[in-house]
């Protein structure tokens, strides 16, 4: 229910921009890509002798904000938050997208995306003692675009996300250290808006 209402909360947000990017030259007009989905993966944890093997479903909301630099490639800046189950991440950085294929007569395209970002740890609280810093965030991959290219249209996309994690922990009875290195490897379904 708290994802309805964030897609919400985006769509207005949406809604008011328009009229704001007319203000930009038309040789470089303004896009937008605000998507909201699923991370699916396994995860690997414990010690080496008890392993456990659990799958794990999370929420990631992003938005990019850019130019449309060539009838066919966008960059922009992006922004998100992605919700692990130990970490609460913002990724900052770049994206492009690069359409793939021109609109057909049902205005359906495919596109390519790419982007690379940063995780901070400003939204994340920690268990007292723990302590989590983000890392480097990798997401490539591809998606369909519903709708004309002169208007707003629906995305789907599909990816692949790479997050990277340290965690510092407090050290127990006889330990020497127990900070710890995670690489968060998803599978990325999101449903979306562009204008």
């Amino acid at each position: 229910m708290d994802s309805l209402k964030l897609l919400l909360f985006f769509c207005v947000l949406m809604r008011s921009l328009p009229s704001e990017a007319q203000i930009l030259p038309k040789r470089f007009p303004y896009v937008n890509y605000t998507e909201v989905g699923g991370l699916f993966g396994r995860v690997v944890s414990g010690t080496q002798n008890n392993e456990v093997v659990e799958n794990k479903t999370n929420l990631t909301v992003q938005t990019l904000n850019g130019l449309k630099v060539t009838k066919r490639l966008a960059v922009g800046a992006l922004v998100g938050v992605d919700w692990y189950n130990a970490a609460l991440l913002m990724p900052v950085g770049a994206g492009l997208r690069f359409q793939l294929t021109q609109p057909s007569d049902r205005n359906v395209s495919v596109f390519a995306s790419a982007d690379a970002a940063y995780g901070l740890n400003w939204i994340n609280k920690s268990s007292t003692g723990y302590f989590v810093k983000g890392g480097l965030m990798l997401n490539p991959g591809i998606g369909l675009r519903l709708g004309k290219p002169s208007s707003g249209g629906l995305l789907l996309t599909l990816s692949y996300k790479h997050q990277q994690a340290q965690v510092e922990k407090p050290l127990r009875w006889n330990e020497i250290m127990r900070d710890e290195t995670r690489r968060y490897n998803r599978l990325t379904i999101r449903l979306g808006i562009s204008i």
